[in-house]
């Protein structure tokens, strides 16, 4: 009887164990695009540091999106800005924002249809991160619950843009609140990361490829390279604690999975994906 057990007890921990292992690698073929999403001056850069780290400063960022692509399946990490901004000027005195192509036209350049996007994952509610979402209705959204809470309050909270993911907040589309941490395609090759603290539901994206190389995508925890050395905190964050909490696991992930950190608004981490239309593997 006690062998039994002892047999019993032991198959169910190595089956655990074996579980556990192969939900770290990914099963598929895991790729990752740079999209381009649009960009933006920003002329007081002190709005990103309330310590007021930046006086007199303005900077260009980029708006960036990414495709990831797991055997058959896609997602879109992040959506851009809307394409109504399409051709836009910039102004370098106030400001504003443009994009030069959309993501259903790039997606095109791969072959990739609309709908073939089943899974969009939205690192927060700022509208040069949802600003494309409407052109895939079918695919289900994947966002963190404080958002997905802070986008259908009454009013909405500042800075959050409902109209932009209408189909999901109305019920019309498939939507799967984030609460911590979440194993995208149930292998371990892409994790939303729970960091919030720039919003309520604020996430970053963890993507390990099938030659072992693996990617952390920011969100928008730091908005460029000296803003994530130093921890800074945009005056618009909607908590400083969190924020702070969100930096120190984020850098210890990066550290501990040796991951590439790729900050999505600073130009100068463009190049460390291959260039579009090539993809990382």
């Amino acid at each position: 009887m006690k062998r039994a057990l002892f047999l019993l007890v032991a198959g169910t921990i190595l089956s655990g164990v074996c579980a556990y292992a192969a939900s770290g690698q990914p099963t598929g073929s895991v790729k990752l695009w740079r999209l381009d999403c649009g960009s933006t001056y920003i002329p007081d850069l002190n709005l990103f540091s309330d310590t007021r780290a930046y006086p007199g400063q303005g900077k260009a960022l980029t708006a960036s999106c990414y495709l990831i692509k797991n055997g058959d399946r896609y997602m879109l990490w992040d959506t851009g800005l809307p394409a109504s901004m399409k051709g836009a000027k910039i102004d370098p005195k106030t400001g504003g924002a443009t994009i030069t192509k959309t993501i259903v036209e790039q997606l095109g350049e791969l072959g990739v249809k609309p709908d073939q996007i089943t899974m969009i994952g939205i690192s927060h509610y700022h509208y040069d991160h949802v600003g494309q979402a409407e052109s895939f209705p079918d695919a289900t959204l994947m966002i963190g619950k404080g958002d997905l809470d802070a986008l259908s309050a009454t009013p909405p909270a500042f800075g959050a843009n409902p109209a932009a993911l209408k189909t999901w907040i109305s019920g019309a589309g498939k939507s799967m609140p984030v609460t911590g941490d979440r194993d995208v395609f149930g292998d371990g090759s892409v994790t939303m990361i729970d960091t919030p603290g720039h919003t309520p539901g604020h996430h970053a994206l963890l993507v390990k490829l099938g030659s072992s190389k693996t990617f952390m995508l920011t969100g928008d925890l730091a908005h460029f390279q000296e803003n994530y050395a130093s921890n800074g905190v945009p005056t618009f964050n909607t908590n400083r604690a969190d924020t702070l909490a969100s930096f120190d696991r984020f850098k210890a992930l990066a550290r501990n999975t040796k991951a590439t950190v790729i900050i999505q608004h600073d130009p100068r981490d463009i190049a460390k994906l291959p260039a579009f239309p090539a993809a990382a593997e």
